[in-house]
């Protein structure tokens, strides 16, 4: 299985960043062009929960929707998928992904962290490569935390 990696910096505390990413109304309405709507269809987001993703239309042409069953959640800090449905299984099976927010320590620093992204995948034919369309995304998302949240 392969691995992907990145992440971008957030000035936002840790905390909010995980409150953002949990809530359904406001992860739809923070760049609705990546992300139109996300809704639990089963569950509450606890391990066993499937989340239904509705990409927006900048990146339609890549992938429409995505359902993924909640593997692992670590309160406040990290939540882990496997893509069960959607576009993305198409292409990758396995397809594991860790959205993370991790505090950044110091003085100057309590109201930033660190949003990471890491995507664990098999390719599903050797016509298709590794997701880097979907780690861009992912991460231009996550850096949209910082101008909703001033409106948040």
């Amino acid at each position: 299985m392969e691995t992907m990696k990145g992440e971008v910096v957030l000035n936002i505390p840790s905390e909010k960043a995980w409150e953002m990413y949990r809530n359904n109304e406001i992860l739809s309405k923070i760049n609705p062009d990546l992300l139109s709507a996300a809704e639990y269809i089963q569950g509450d987001g606890a391990p066993g929960s499937l989340r239904l993703f509705k990409l927006g239309p900048a990146i339609r042409n890549y992938v429409k929707e995505s359902v993924e069953k909640i593997e692992k959640v670590e309160t406040g800090r990290s939540v882990t998928y496997e893509v069960i449905g959607g576009d993305l299984k198409e292409m990758y099976d396995p397809y594991r992904v860790t959205f993370s927010f991790i505090p950044i320590e110091g003085d100057n620093n309590v109201n930033k962290c660190i949003a990471e992204w890491k995507a664990e995948f098999k390719v599903s034919a050797p016509a298709i490569p590794p997701p880097e369309k979907a780690k861009d995304a992912a991460l231009r998302f996550l850096k949209s935390f910082d101008n909703f949240q001033l409106s948040y």
